[in-house]
């Protein structure tokens, strides 16, 4: 039996946390009076904190103090972090546990690999911690997306090599750089946005266990 690496990132691919994102960006832009909408926050997608708040203030022509900046970063993130403190385990999008199970059942080895940097919080909160054999969240990295990495870290953790590892991304950053450390590209979501990725699905839903055990006897 070959062993492969399989990657999810989180937000978007296992949970929908990008709403709650998008709530809390769309509350610091409006306190700018910046306009946001969910085309903007489409761009926000795999993007560091920094680089998404610098994105806005652009959009917005706008300049603010390093203090104001540092401040209102802080802010974005505890109004994130109470719209995650009240997740459980009806956030897990449809059919991610029947394809982890499944990599489980066929003895694959399973990572996390998301920029974000509370992934921890929200694997425990919807009940996924155990399922990983590593996680490479934003604490463990230097370098956004499309830089690989998170991804490589995470290859490196398996004992994989980035060749035989498969990343599952629904964003252009993430599979830019699944494709860039040199690993199977899975798209979730729309052909349009994703049209780079190997692979494209809507969602989890449309994965079937023939193309998962395809994908390990690669």
């Amino acid at each position: 039996m070959k062993t492969k690496g399989f990657i999810f990132d989180l937000d978007g691919v296992i949970v929908d946390t990008a709403k709650y994102h998008f709530l809390a960006w769309k509350k610091l832009a409006n306190s700018l009076d910046i306009s946001f909408s969910e085309a903007e926050n489409e761009q926000l997608k795999g993007v560091s904190r920094v680089k998404s708040l610098e994105k806005i203030l652009s959009w917005g022509n706008k300049t603010i103090s390093e203090d104001t900046f540092n401040r209102l970063m802080a802010e974005k993130n505890e109004d994130y972090l109470g719209h995650i403190s009240k997740m459980d385990e009806d956030e897990i999008l449809p059919d991610v546990p029947r394809v982890l199970n499944l990599l489980k059942k066929e003895k694959q080895l399973i990572s996390l690999g998301s920029a974000s940097k509370n992934a921890r919080t929200i694997l425990e909160r919807v009940s996924l911690n155990t399922c990983f054999d590593a996680i490479v969240d934003g604490n463990d990295v230097s370098k956004a997306k499309p830089d690989p990495e998170v991804f490589l870290i995470a290859a490196k953790q398996l004992g994989i090599a980035p060749k035989n590892c498969i990343v599952f991304e629904d964003s252009i950053a993430g599979v830019e750089a699944a494709n860039v450390a040199n690993m199977i590209s899975v798209g979730i979501g729309s052909e349009d946005v994703l049209g780079h990725a190997q692979h494209i699905f809507k969602d989890f839903t449309e994965i079937s266990d023939e193309f998962i055990k395809a994908l390990i006897e690669r």
